[in-house]
């Protein structure tokens, strides 16, 4: 066999069995190697951000990683936007980056690049391979640098001759790195000081959001009084009717001033303390209230599940009954104007059991998050990193980790656009994706943006860079175009409709919302 096969063999031994992709010519052996591998799955993405996104999707709901293909230095910083997203969701990526054959590098060709200068500040590891003959042990050390808790982006480079030329072995999967533990005196301590009446708010953050990490906070919280609180954008939180209620710290720094006061112990469970998302003049930064105490249970790296189920045995909370949320009565009128609100009031009624929620409503959906708790059971995941034109992919990579699920995609027609390549994917693998797109024409979070920074103008000029709507896009025709069935409503009436069809047929579809 060729390097390429040994590489390919060598992630599947690691249980690597997706590879999301863009290839190019320095990638060919990969790609045909792939016929010789066929336990190693490939999906085509036509932008190297739906293929770095779904990689970060796929990671969240499967909780391991799948590969990515991209071509040389351009084809990576393409895909640098969703890859720093991915590194913010804490997700397990093992990105292949082609490279020029090493005889070739001395020639300076045209698309030669500084690879591992574009890798760095989104990877944990980085890596080039040096030779087939140790392609796939170095494919083995890709994968056990990415699985470290709580998930890495590992980044291997792939010169073309280590893909062509001869190779020996396919290499053994690693072990894996146990995970650490919080320390008994960190543990004891702040159960001392949850003893002594501190009012006190867990930031929980990772997979305690999720199972029996979920369970234990919510024991704790039934105990003691505490909050349980949500990091704002944490990577997948188990949400819905019958599961334990969590409160979301708000997104707007002076709301979440406001929601955090009185807090006088603040516990933080694979958290970083909250701060602002930007600077604003004359608003706080840093988030956690003035005498408040900041208190870190479990660290990203470590064991917090295993940290909460030893805080639980202090406070002899194991046998207390955590607070499930209960189906609030709806009031929602079919018969006024469809806006934001209403549009995550129809998702929670439709949303099936065990269905994925990735959203990117921003301005749409962000005030309302508390409506979702009305929905069936379901993972809720969330924008991470911040940077628009995530949620369309990860949406994807989730549908390819969990085929049996439905997958709704909440996202804005501005944000959208950013990897509106993803409706091909979806179509092309048959992916049971729903894509709500909430199409207001225009930048509508930022149009706030700009008052909150203090730059008053909003001049006509100043509109034109926020202003999507001449010409208006036609999500119905984008989607089409690729493949997609598409419904454009405008009013509450027909979205209901819309929405309750398209969660009873399998495959992908596009719902058009029109909302001012």
């Amino acid at each position: 066999m060729n390097g390429a096969e040994s590489l390919l063999r060598s992630l599947v031994a690691s249980d690597v069995t997706v590879c999301f992709g863009n290839p190019g010519t320095s990638e060919m052996h990969f790609v045909a190697a792939l016929d010789a591998v066929p336990d190693m799955r490939p999906v085509l993405g036509l932008q190297e951000n739906v293929v770095t996104g779904s990689a970060d999707g796929y990671a969240r709901m499967a909780e391991k990683p799948a590969a990515t293909l991209l071509h040389l230095g351009p084809g990576l910083a393409n895909g640098l936007c969703n890859l720093h997203n991915a590194r913010r969701a804490s997700s397990p990526v093992v990105n292949i980056v082609g490279d020029h054959a090493s005889s070739h590098s001395l020639y300076d060709a045209p698309l030669a690049s500084d690879i591992q200068g574009f890798a760095r500040p989104v990877s944990n590891w980085v890596y080039a391979s040096k030779s087939a003959r140790t392609v796939g042990a170095d494919a083995a050390r890709a994968v056990h640098a990415a699985k470290q808790k709580p998930g890495y982006v590992a980044t291997l480079i792939l010169p073309a001759d280590a893909a062509w030329d001869s190779a020996d072995e396919v290499a053994p999967p690693l072990p894996d790195t146990p995970c650490a533990h919080a320390g008994e005196a960190t543990i004891e301590r702040i159960a001392d000081l949850i003893r002594a009446g501190a009012k006190t708010t867990f930031l929980l953050r990772g997979d305690v959001l999720r199972g029996r990490g979920l369970k234990v906070a919510g024991k704790i919280a039934a105990k003691t009084g505490a909050r349980l609180v949500c990091d704002t954008f944490a990577p997948r939180v188990e949400r819905g009717v019958g599961r334990v209620s969590i409160e979301r710290l708000p997104y707007f720094g002076e709301m979440a001033v406001a929601f955090l006061e009185g807090t006088e112990l603040l516990v933080l469970v694979g958290a970083q303390p909250p701060v602002s998302f930007f600077a604003y003049p004359d608003k706080p930064s840093w988030l956690t209230p003035a005498g408040c105490r900041v208190a870190t249970l479990a660290h990203p790296h470590e064991d917090g599940i295993a940290a909460l189920d030893t805080l639980a045995s202090a406070l002899n909370a194991q046998g207390s009954e955590e607070r499930l949320y209960e189906r609030k009565e709806s009031t929602l009128s079919l018969d006024s104007d469809l806006d934001g609100r209403s549009i995550v009031q129809m998702v929670a009624r439709h949303l099936p059991e065990n269905a994925i929620l990735a959203d990117e409503g921003v301005s749409g959906t962000l005030l309302f998050y508390d409506l979702l708790e009305d929905a069936a059971q379901h993972d809720h995941l969330n924008l991470t990193g911040g940077a628009i034109g995530s949620m369309m992919a990860v949406s994807t990579g989730a549908a390819v980790a969990c085929p049996n699920r439905k997958v709704v995609t909440l996202v804005g027609d501005g944000s959208a656009m950013y990897t509106v390549q993803s409706l091909w994917t979806q179509a092309h693998e048959h992916l049971d994706v729903v894509t709500v797109v909430f199409a207001n024409r225009g930048y509508k979070v930022l149009n706030n943006e700009l008052k909150r920074v203090g730059a008053t103008t909003d001049g006509p000029r100043a509109s034109r860079m926020l202003d999507i709507a001449a010409p208006a896009l036609s999500w119905t025709d984008l989607a089409r175009g690729m493949g997609v069935s598409a419904t454009r409503v405008e009013t509450r009436r027909a979205f209901d409709q819309a929405f309750a069809a398209a969660m009873s047929v399998p495959g992908p579809h596009v719902i058009e919302a029109i909302v001012n």
